[in-house]
């Protein structure tokens, strides 16, 4: 019988884990895997390396003991948006004797096109984020063009003078941003 370790992600804390959990313990059940661990990432985004995604971390790091045979996810955008990443991710499981199964795309890396097709599933999530990232580059120009203050509003001149004389008297910047209740950004901001 194959271990298999679950990983479920989603990029907002608005958003639930539990369908892709739920789908992939039947998927397991059907194949007769037993699911020995659970991995799951709430709110981090997918364009998030291994080190900002504590519970991907874990599955690697267990994936390199040999812990299970086979990582079930629910999508390919779930492990990542990056074509570099997701190919170096599926290397290492490899060198380690681990599959990959991914339930959206009907893909189990245990067959030559299954990795064949992973390579591509790969390509179009790369372009996927790429495609958002123009429409969001789009809109800020579109709204820029409009006229459109973009960013956080500045400090009043006020505000600005007094940051400069406090700094003057030797003030820290840490100390400046609490005493004004501004961020220490603007305080650096202001004095350079």
């Amino acid at each position: 019988m194959k271990k298999a370790a679950i990983y479920a992600r989603v990029s907002t804390d608005r958003q639930t884990t539990e369908n892709q959990l739920r789908e992939l313990r039947e998927v397991a059940e059907r194949h007769g895997w037993s699911v020995v661990a659970e991995h799951v990432d709430q709110g981090v985004s997918g364009v998030k390396g291994r080190e900002k995604r504590p519970a991907l971390d874990k599955l690697l790091k267990a994936a390199n003991r040999r812990e299970f045979d086979i990582i079930m996810a629910w999508s390919v955008d779930r492990l990542g948006r990056s074509l570099q990443h997701l190919v170096v991710f599926l290397d290492d499981i490899h060198a380690k004797g681990v599959d990959l199964y991914l339930h959206q795309q009907n893909i189990d890396t245990s067959t030559p096109s299954g990795k064949a097709m992973f390579q591509m599933a790969g390509v179009f999530a790369e372009f996927e984020r790429s495609m958002i990232q123009e429409r969001v580059r789009a809109g800020l120009k579109r709204a820029r063009d409009q006229g459109k203050t973009l960013g956080r509003p500045r400090v009043t001149e006020a505000v600005e003078d007094r940051i400069k004389r406090e700094r003057a008297q030797g003030k820290g910047i840490l100390a400046i941003a609490r005493e004004l209740k501004v961020g220490t950004s603007v305080v650096q901001r202001v004095i350079s």
